[in-house]
């Protein structure tokens, strides 16, 4: 199993529970998929740097998770199409 680490930016316009729903959403499919889920960190909403689809504000969730490529890769897919998240990021963060 890698770590990875996921952090996305959800609709600014989401209240507490929308925003906890998407983010039980993503932790269930790691999770479904034989992944394991470290840390969950809710950093709230924050101001962009630059215009993302239209949007100046959003916001952000952090998933710290161990699991094989495959689960970050359905993760990545489910992220792409969701309407929900307007930015995404996963990245390997075990020693190479």
């Amino acid at each position: 199993m890698r770590q990875y680490e996921t952090m996305f930016i959800m609709k600014p316009e989401f209240d507490k529970e929308q925003a906890q729903a998407v983010v039980d959403r993503y932790v269930d499919i790691i999770k479904n998929n034989g992944g394991t889920v470290d840390k969950v960190s809710d950093w709230g909403k924050r101001r962009l740097a630059y215009e993302v689809k239209k949007y100046r504000e959003g916001i952000y969730a952090l998933i710290n998770f161990q699991s094989e490529p495959a689960v970050a890769a359905e993760l990545e897919r489910n992220f792409k199409i969701s309407e929900d998240v307007i930015r995404y990021l996963i990245i390997r963060t075990d020693d190479k």
